[in-house]
């Protein structure tokens, strides 16, 4: 994920800064997203405010793969603009269908299962 970013050399590029609002539980949380954004080529500086829950990047970089590599270790990071926000969102995809389910071989011929059963019919069919 870290080399998705492409930088025309062409173009004078500056460096920026990227804000994001990230849960942070406890002081090993700010060291696990530390790591994980000094990997990530081009950024210069990662500070990190425990108090604040924010998280500031400072790169010749792009601001959704930053993103990205740090929901990779916090689902709930978002960046501290909400207009920012808005434009990650991706669209809802429709509801699946559900009425073309088809139950297993297994569970319509079996009436009761053991433990051992119900977990051969569950890791061999993607019943759920």
């Amino acid at each position: 994920m870290a080399n998705m970013q492409i930088v025309l050399a062409t173009k004078n590029v500056e460096a920026q800064y990227v804000e994001m609002m990230v849960p942070l539980y406890s002081y090993g949380c700010e060291r696990k997203v530390k790591k994980a954004l000094s990997h990530i080529k081009g950024i210069y500086s990662v500070n990190v405010d425990y108090s604040q829950q924010k998280v500031t990047v400072w790169g010749i970089c792009n601001k959704y793969d930053v993103l990205e590599t740090m929901r990779s270790k916090r689902k709930e990071a978002r960046f501290w603009n909400p207009e920012d926000n808005v434009e990650m969102e991706k669209p809802m995809s429709p509801p699946k269908d559900h009425s073309i389910f088809k139950p297993s071989l297994a569970l319509m011929k079996a009436r009761s299962f053991s433990l051992k059963a119900w977990k051969k019919v569950f890791t061999r069919s993607n019943s759920f």
